[in-house]
């Protein structure tokens, strides 16, 4: 068995999660220092969003250095010693790979530019124009606009699927493909157990760059999700052969035992599958909710269709630092927080790894963040508005700047209520990061008895009940009472969202609205 199987998995966003140095912004330092947090909460692995150097025009994803640390999050010595205290608490680690496209400031981008016959030039995707002399087709980036930009010194075009300073790579190139085997074995040389892989469905593209089929009108002011959205995306999207890079990783000396989760973006669970197993990656994120508001049956359904079409299930998440924070989007306050968790307890039935995102254990809504305190200008740009309410710093104590810092953050924002703090929900056992910590330590203690991937029984529209060898979970995402008949024989309640003094259960039974339980085949009596 691979350490992942019935692990959880905790995404740590660097810049906002503790800062040892006052600078304003997280780093190595504070991230060691609060991993005792994390290993109480009983996570198994942290994942740390990129903290390489970089101009930081996507906050950290435009890599200028794969085999370095950003000063602004400390040095290599920092990661050692991040590294180290992780493994003395049993914590495995994870670390973000940019594999797509590097920064416009990394040496090879400038070697490309700089002499058109250097080796590096075919490290990237540069074409002359079109007949019309512009771009050389009609890709659109992610972060609006045409995904070209000219290089006025040579005339010809360079891709970028993201941001103009987040040039793409082209994976056609096997010195490309040798350039990443390389880092990742530096990586894993360096103890890390495991990558989650940015925009692994866009690594290789259509060899002819030919035009994406335009599928829907195209407005003159359509947003950039619009424009992008107009397009059916079969060129330079989610093309099979991506999934050959994966199998030369997992090939690698330790391969099989170092975990690769996919950023497989496609919200399309059979594609998403198809780049799991047999030597690819080994689990891909799961988004299907991450930018839906609350909707109870939609939601059963969508579960239910991913949890059936993999065996080994997914990274399941509901919240990124891409995403509004799902109490927020799920309706706000307590009915935001027990929607959120319902959700997380079905996460904790099925085969695969959560991941659960900082802050996500507190219940955490949306930060506040000013118009003119506003730092993400791509987000901004692409989704007409940032991502910041989402990577407001963590909140961990009632001191000033909510103890994340002593200097100015990088992210001035609202102060958090003394309720949303670590410390003040670890005084009090009735809070939501206790309860949230109880379905974790559940999920574990009944890992031996979980088996299978799931078989999921007839129950009303918005209803789940999911049997998991002998475990059951029952969760109504409804406002309404839902009634339920349960499998034949006793069931001992092991977890309640709604705390409830819940007795052996048999037959039908009535679920409270928005609420989940976890339930467990009682002995036969003798």
């Amino acid at each position: 068995m691979q350490w992942w199987n019935n692990a959880v998995g905790y995404e740590v966003y660097i810049r906002s999660f503790a800062d040892s140095d006052g600078d304003g912004v997280g780093d190595f330092g504070g991230l060691t220092e609060r991993l005792d947090h994390l290993a109480w909460l009983g996570v198994d692995a942290v994942w740390v969003t990129p903290f390489y150097p970089s101009p930081q025009a996507d906050f950290g994803y435009d890599v200028a250095d794969y085999r370095d640390v950003d000063p602004v999050y400390g040095d290599m010595e920092d990661f050692r010693r991040f590294a180290t205290r992780a493994r003395d608490l049993g914590l495995k680690v994870m670390i973000d790979l940019v594999p797509n496209h590097t920064s416009s400031e990394h040496p090879w981008f400038r070697s490309a530019l700089a002499d058109p016959d250097s080796p590096e030039r075919g490290y990237y995707i540069f074409r002359p124009p079109g007949p019309d002399g512009g771009p050389p087709n009609n890709w659109l980036s992610h972060f609006g606009g045409p995904a070209w930009t000219l290089d006025p010194a040579s005339g010809e075009y360079y891709c970028h699927l993201f941001h103009r300073m987040q040039p793409d790579l082209d994976w056609s190139n096997p010195a490309v493909r040798r350039e990443f085997e390389e880092i990742v074995e530096f990586w894993t040389e360096l103890g890390v157990d495991g990558f989650r892989i940015d925009v692994a469905h866009a690594l290789t593209k259509d060899h002819d760059l030919r035009d994406n089929p335009q599928i829907l009108p195209l407005a003159s002011d359509a947003t950039p999700n619009q424009a992008f959205s107009a397009f059916e995306h079969v060129h330079d999207l989610g093309l099979d052969s991506s999934r050959e890079i994966f199998e030369a990783w997992k090939s690698l000396p330790g391969g099989s035992d170092t975990l690769l989760v996919g950023e497989v973006y496609l919200v399309d669970v059979d594609r998403s599958t198809s780049y799991m197993g047999d030597g690819g990656l080994d689990l891909c994120l799961f988004f299907g909710l991450n930018r839906r508001p609350w909707d109870p049956v939609g939601f059963v359904d969508e579960l239910r269709d991913w949890a059936e079409a993999s065996k080994r299930g997914f990274a399941w998440t509901i919240a990124s630092h891409d995403e509004n924070r799902p109490p927020t989007r799920f309706g706000g306050g307590e009915a935001g927080r027990r929607r959120a968790l319902s959700i997380w307890t079905l996460f904790c039935s099925l085969p695969g790894m959560p991941f659960v995102y900082q802050g996500e254990e507190l219940g955490l809504e949306d930060g506040s963040v000013e118009p003119e305190h506003v730092q993400d200008p791509v987000g901004k740009a692409a989704y007409h508005e940032g991502r910041d309410p989402a990577r407001t710093p963590m909140p961990w104590d009632t001191g000033p700047d909510n103890g994340f810092t002593t200097g100015a953050p990088w992210l001035t924002s609202g102060t958090r209520a003394p309720a949303e703090t670590v410390q003040h929900q670890k005084e009090h056992p009735d809070s939501h990061l206790w309860l949230f910590r109880d379905l974790l330590a559940t999920r574990k203690r009944l890992a031996p008895i979980r088996t299978g991937p799931g078989r999921w029984l007839p129950a009303p529209p918005g209803v789940a009940v999911v049997l998991s060898g002998e475990v059951l979970t029952v969760a109504n995402l409804t406002d309404d009472p839902g009634g339920v008949v349960l499998p034949p024989g006793d069931w001992s309640p092991e977890f309640d969202t709604a705390r409830g003094d819940n007795p052996v259960a048999s037959g039908r039974i009535e679920v409270p609205p928005t609420s989940a339980r976890v339930y467990v085949a009682a002995p036969s009596p003798l």
